[in-house]
């Protein structure tokens, strides 16, 4: 992907996140923001350098200044064809100059600033020589809510890949399982998700029997037999915007524990679901879920958050957990994903995208939520 996140954003989009990211900043105690290329600089720029190098790229944003985007002058004319970039000001640099020295000349000596999470040691380290003075803070940590709230536009493509996804999801339920290593069956979701506009696939989860105990199992050479339990896991970026769904499938008749177990998952991903609304805290998603799993007498095998945020980046704040008491909002988007994982025998999880509206929650994935048998 390069360019930008989607065609629908133009440059005053682009304007617009970056004046807020650096309003936002400022409210924060900071003196700016630094972004190294990823999904931040995406998001804010619609640029994505032609390659991954040493060379520095860095958007510089602060309150009350011009947005300026450093770049190596051999990828200039990439930047300059980026639907952000009538937004800001373009700040070339050419091998044999230090981009470094440039780059401090823009920065606050003695400020703090805040740092895209995967900016290289090699770039930051260098700006911490040439500035002795400052102090840096991860964007994560000093901005968690910087891409949280999406605007109706973004909803739009969220609900698109959460579609797309869904479509995947329908045509997998056709192929056959028993009999099948698990990667065969990964390698249909992967052509799936891309058959349905996916230009990206992050992950492809299948995971029979006892693998299905392990809620991050790699898709592998075991054979999915008959009567077995398959957990689905599988989403990535389409348009940008990212995708990610859970669904467990039953090889022929099940039993009724397994049943019954994919019975209290429903119910638990059913609460989690109505807990949201705007000023709930995410930590009420979780407790909500949690809570049914806990009383049907699973709650030990319950082992992860309820949920993680979604956007540009397919695992992103905020997150369903016991302790985040931040509130949501209209227009954040997460997963709503109970599990249960019993070691050794089979595990089960179901997940929807969900996002805040004004007065609830709306699903941004629809297929059934019943077990579904397969072949």
């Amino acid at each position: 992907m390069t360019g930008s996140t989607a065609a629908s954003f133009t440059a005053d989009d682009y304007r617009a996140r970056m004046e807020r990211a650096a309003r936002t900043a400022a409210e924060a105690g900071l003196a700016g923001l630094l972004v190294a290329p990823g999904p931040d600089l995406v998001w804010l720029t619609g640029y994505t350098p032609p390659a991954v190098t040493e060379r520095l790229t860095l958007l510089v944003l602060a309150a009350g200044q011009d947005p300026v985007l450093v770049v190596p002058a051999l990828e200039a004319p990439d930047a300059l064809r980026a639907a952000g970039a009538p937004a800001l000001t373009l700040r070339d640099w050419t091998d044999g100059k230090d981009p470094y020295a440039a780059t401090a000349a823009l920065l606050d000596p003695a400020g703090r600033f805040g740092v895209s999470d995967n900016a290289w040691a090699l770039h930051l380290l260098a700006l911490q020589r040439a500035l002795p003075g400052s102090s840096w803070a991860s964007l994560t940590d000093a901005l968690p809510m910087l891409r949280a709230v999406k605007d109706a536009a973004e909803l739009q493509l969220m609900a698109a890949a959460g579609a797309a996804a869904d479509a995947a999801f329908e045509e997998i339920r056709d192929v056959p399982f028993a009999g099948r290593r698990e990667s065969e069956v990964a390698a249909d979701l992967d052509r799936l998700l891309r058959r349905h506009g996916h230009e990206q696939v992050d992950f492809t989860i299948v995971a029979s029997g006892p693998n299905g105990a392990d809620p991050h199992h790699e898709a592998g050479d075991r054979v999915i037999g008959h009567g077995d339990m398959v957990v689905l896991d599988f989403g990535g970026l389409k348009d940008g915007y990212g995708s990610d769904t859970s669904r467990t499938v039953h090889v022929g008749a099940p039993t009724d524990e397994e049943r019954r177990v994919h019975d209290v998952v429903r119910a638990a991903q059913e609460a989690g679901f109505r807990a949201v609304r705007p000023g709930a805290a995410c930590q009420d998603v979780d407790r909500a879920a949690r809570a049914v799993i806990a009383e049907a007498g699973y709650g030990e095998y319950f082992i992860h958050r309820t949920g993680h945020g979604i956007g540009v980046t397919t695992h992103e704040p905020p997150y369903m957990i016991e302790g985040e008491e931040r509130p949501l909002v209209p227009g954040m988007c997460f997963s709503v994903e109970p599990g249960i994982y019993l070691p050794g025998r089979f595990g089960v999880r179901i997940e929807d995208i969900v996002t805040v509206t004004e007065d609830g929650g709306r699903r941004l994935n629809g297929t059934t939520r019943e077990l579904v048998i397969v072949e």
